[in-house]
C-alpha cells in the first residue's frame, strides 16, 4: 500500500523484533482456533468457516481494492489458491470438531513437513519424516477419545496445507501485492458458503454470530498475515519456518488453557517429536529448498 509506512499500525510492527512478531502470529491463529471452536455449538465447524472467510475477504479487499485485470494464468492461480485455501479450512474445523486442538495441529503439521523434505534423498531427512510418524503413532495410540475421522480430516487438511504451500509460492511469484489474495479470499469464501449455510442456517445471520464470525478472521486471517508479511520482510525465510515450528505446541496450550483440552504425558511427547522433525528438516534443509 502507499504510503504504508507511515500508518501507525506500521510503525507499531516496525519497532517489534521480527521474532516476536511471528511469536505473536502463532499465538493470535491458536487463539481465534480456540475461539473458533466455542462457535461450533451455534455455527458448525463448516458455518465457522464460512464466517471467518466471508470476513477476512471483506476486510483484505476493503484493504487492496482488487480489480480483475489479472493474466489467465495468474487468474488459475487465484481460483485454484482459493480452492484450496477453503479445503483445507473446512477440513482442519472439521477435525476441530471432534479432536483436541494440539492434536488437529500436530497432525496437519505433516502437511508443511511433507513439503520440507519431498524430493530428498538424504538419510537425515528419513529420519525426520520417522520421528514425525512415531510422533502421531504416539499422539493417536494413548487417547481412546481421539477419533479417527477426526484423524482423517487432519490429516487431509494437511495435504490441503501442502498444496496451499506451493500455490502461495506461485501467486507470490506472480503479484507484488495483496490483491491476488483478497481475491483468493473472496473464491474460498464463495466456495465455503453453501457448506456454511447447510451447516448453519440462519444462524449466520444473527449479530452476535457475525460479530464473533469478525474476531475469529482477525485473529486467524488478517492479524497474522499481517504479522508474518512484516516478519518476513527482517528475517531469512529459515529461521521463519523453524519458529513456525511452534505451532503444535501453542495449540496444545491454547487448547489446554481456553479449552480445557487436557494431553496425556505420551501425547506431549508425540507433539515434541513432530516440533522437532519440522525444526530438523528446516535446518537441515538445502539452501535451494
Amino acid at each position: 500500500m502507499a504510503h504504508a509506512d507511515r500508518l501507525p499500525a506500521a510503525r507499531l510492527m516496525g519497532g517489534i523484533p521480527p521474532t516476536a512478531l511471528v511469536l505473536l502470529g502463532i499465538v493470535s491463529v491458536q487463539v481465534g482456533a480456540a475461539f473458533a471452536k466455542q462457535l461450533f455449538t451455534v455455527a458448525g465447524s463448516a458455518g465457522t468457516v464460512t464466517l471467518r472467510l466471508v470476513m477476512a475477504a471483506l476486510i483484505l479487499v476493503a484493504i487492496w481494492r482488487p480489480t480483475l485485470r489479472l493474466d489467465r494464468r495468474t487468474l488459475l492461480t487465484v481460483l485454484v489458491y482459493g480452492t484450496v485455501l477453503a479445503a483445507m479450512n473446512l477440513c482442519f474445523y472439521a477435525a476441530l470438531a471432534r479432536i483436541p486442538l494440539g492434536a488437529a495441529v500436530t497432525i496437519e503439521f505433516l502437511g508443511p513437513l511433507a513439503v520440507a523434505v519431498a524430493g530428498s534423498r538424504r538419510w537425515l531427512d528419513g529420519l525426520w519424516v520417522l520421528l514425525a510418524g512415531a510422533g502421531v503413532v504416539l499422539l493417536t495410540g494413548f487417547q481412546g477419545g481421539l477419533l479417527w475421522t477426526g484423524v482423517l480430516f487432519a490429516l487431509a487438511a494437511g495435504a490441503f496445507w501442502a498444496g496451499y504451500i506451493l500455490v502461495t509460492a506461485k501467486l507470490g511469484s506472480q503479484t507484488s501485492d495483496g490483491q491476488g489474495l483478497a481475491l483468493a479470499m473472496v473464491v474460498g469464501a464463495v466456495i465455503a458458503l453453501p457448506f456454511g449455510i447447510t451447516s448453519a442456517g440462519t444462524a449466520m445471520l444473527d449479530p452476535l454470530i457475525l460479530a464473533a464470525g469478525f474476531a475469529v478472521a482477525l485473529m486467524s486471517s488478517v492479524i497474522p498475515y499481517s504479522l508474518e508479511l512484516e516478519a518476513l520482510r527482517r528475517m531469512p525465510p529459515r529461521v521463519f519456518g523453524i519458529l513456525m515450528s511452534m505451532e503444535p505446541v501453542v495449540a496444545a496450550i491454547a487448547g489446554l488453557l481456553l479449552l480445557g483440552e487436557e494431553l496425556k504425558p505420551a501425547q506431549w511427547v508425540a507433539v515434541c517429536c513432530v516440533v522437532i522433525a519440522s525444526i530438523g528438516s528446516t535446518r537441515t534443509a538445502k539452501p535451494d529448498v
